[in-house]
């Protein structure tokens, strides 16, 4: 915006506005929307490193995703100053995050006493299977009646009996009533809250539904579900709504504004889409991908392998709404993976010209399955794979069976949710970073055989919880009555290709996925040095063992030939 430009936005009234601290997987951002009309005036974005200690392994730096937040937050409030925008005018501030990812800190010291777990992280397998274990018949889906969700390396509660029982600072402040454990939410609003200086320790339901700890139905933490994990409840945030004032930012330019708005990012898409009626569905491509869909009132359980989870609560005193939820674990981290570990391509734009240079795999599958398979399958042993190479096969190739593995993931959530509901969507609403390459969203059109439409402001989850603080209780700035919502303008992708041809692509998809499967042990088998030995991998293991066999057994003959 040029100066002449600044000086007229000047001149018109701003409503109030309402400020949105967006903590994801890759990046944080901190966003300003007017809250009369929804316009984004202005943002920061900080990449967040994430670490691989070992394979598998996921985890992030709490003191750097806070350092990040304060990061973001001055410099966006350093533009608006420089667009003459007073920045006296934020009422409120919401806090959005990427959900089940585990910490625990030192209330006393404010010290975190481990790295985040990112959900993405799969170092819990063998602790998943000793809880199966536990339960009648090893069932993985026993405390889904409670929790909407089955017991997997994904949530937090299996992570969070992880780290007591592999980390001695945490054993010894959880015996010592030291310890506290959050989400990233309950971890952000503590620190900005003042930290070990009174800062509130809370979460709200969204967040809460996504640790199995939580009671879907109560809309509480389950004494039950926290005695089979062993977990203490006095480690536990308080449980609020996602639209009410927790507390007030106890420092930087914005000390004093309430923070009054916190829902998990998926359900802040769902929020930030107007997705309020039940039936209403939005699919976000971010470093997973996330289908879900409104059910309203009541918890809807899946037959198909979705979650059952809690959309949002906006107010203390209004009723929860529910909703059905696909969850893919890697969709833009594919992005990642050939950019940082192939070295294919230097940048996200760079995948969408690759791709379309070919306009096709040439039979290529790629299943991206680095974390395991998450839904309808919740097959953590499941490792990625690429097949169907031939010699004529090249990296363009590989670059469009990329995109069309997003495209496939969602194809197999949205047929198991439409099973569940037995009505089928007619058009998907769709947001996240993914949403910029116009070639994966034509092809998700033509895979779905339905319309992909995308709003032309792309930063909805921000939105969404930017709308749940603005319209808490004590600051209501921000109505979220149907008829003062803003109309959302979209460009919709149609269907391009015959659906005999898509459906070809998606039978050769899904034999590719039964490939990928049990291809890991639980427990891997340690060799010398402590590393896990190639003998953790069932097929490899069997591969070398008979390959040996045969050549003792080869060595053998041509002895008695000899004699």
């Amino acid at each position: 915006m040029n100066g002449d430009m600044a000086a007229s936005s000047h001149r018109i009234t701003f409503g109030p506005l309402v400020a949105a601290i967006d903590q994801g997987t890759s990046s944080t951002r901190f966003l300003v929307f007017n809250s009369k009309t929804a316009e984004l005036l202005s943002h920061h974005q900080v990449e967040i490193k994430q670490s691989f200690p070992k394979e598998g392994w996921v985890e992030e730096d709490p003191k750097e995703i806070l350092q990040s937040v304060y990061e973001c937050m001055e410099r966006t409030c350093e533009k608006l100053t420089q667009l003459n925008i007073d920045i006296s005018n934020i009422k409120a501030i919401g806090v959005t995050n990427q959900r089940e990812t585990t910490l625990v800190w030192d209330k006393e010291t404010g010290e975190p006493l481990y790295n985040a777990i990112v959900w993405l992280d799969l170092r819990t397998q063998a602790t998943v299977e000793g809880l199966i274990n536990k339960t009648p018949g090893r069932n993985k889906n026993h405390w889904k009646h409670k929790t909407g969700l089955p017991i997997s390396t994904y949530f937090s509660a299996v992570k969070l009996r992880w780290l007591m029982d592999n980390v001695d600072e945490v054993h010894e402040a959880v015996v010592s009533h030291r310890a506290m454990f959050g989400t990233v939410d309950s971890w952000l609003i503590w620190c900005l809250t003042g930290g070990k200086s009174g800062g509130v320790h809370c979460t709200d339901v969204t967040n809460a539904s996504r640790t199995m700890l939580f009671n879907i139905h109560t809309l509480d933490w389950d004494p039950e579900l926290c005695k089979y994990f062993g977990i203490p409840m006095e480690i536990l945030p308080k449980v609020r709504s996602s639209s009410e004032i927790y507390g007030l930012m106890k420092s930087g330019a914005l000390s004093g504004i309430p923070i009054s708005g916190c829902l998990g990012d998926q359900s802040a898409a769902l929020v930030g889409q107007m997705c309020f009626q039940d039936g209403q569905a939005k699919n976000t491509y971010g470093t997973g991908c996330f289908l879900l869909r409104n059910t309203g009132p009541k918890p809807v359980m899946s037959d198909h392998g979705l979650l059952t989870t809690v959309a949002y609560k906006l107010g203390r005193d209004q009723p929860a709404c529910y909703a059905l939820e696909g969850s893919v674990a890697i969709c833009g981290a594919v992005v990642r993976w050939l950019q940082d570990n192939l070295g294919i391509i230097e940048s996200a734009e760079e995948l969408e010209k690759l791709a379309a240079s070919v306009g096709t795999s040439y039979g290529c599958y790629f299943v991206p399955a680095f974390s395991g398979l998450y839904a309808p399958y919740w097959e953590p042993s499941a490792r990625g794979i690429i097949c169907g190479l031939t010699q004529f096969t090249n990296k363009r190739h590989v670059a469009f069976a990329a995109l069309e593995a997003v495209c496939f993931q969602t194809k197999e959530i949205l047929d198991a949710m439409n099973q569940d509901s037995g009505i089928p969507l007619t058009q998907l609403q769709v947001d996240g970073g993914m949403t910029s390459n116009r070639l994966l969203m034509q092809l998700q059109a033509d895979i779905l055989c339905i319309p992909v439409v995308k709003p032309s402001m792309p930063e909805t989850t921000a939105l969404g919880v930017a709308m749940a603080a603005g319209a808490a209780e004590g600051v209501s700035v921000w109505s979220l009555n149907p008829e003062d919502l803003s109309e959302v303008t979209s460009e919709m992708f149609e269907p391009q290709i015959n659906p005999k041809e898509s459906e070809f692509r998606y039978a050769r998809w899904k034999k590719a996925v039964q490939k990928s499967m049990n291809w890991e042990t639980t427990e891997p088998v340690a060799n010398g040095n402590g590393e896990p030995s190639i003998f953790s991998s069932v097929p490899l293991g069997l591969y070398v063992m008979g390959s040996l066999l045969m050549l003792v057994g080869a060595k053998y003959l041509a002895g008695q030939r000899l004699s």
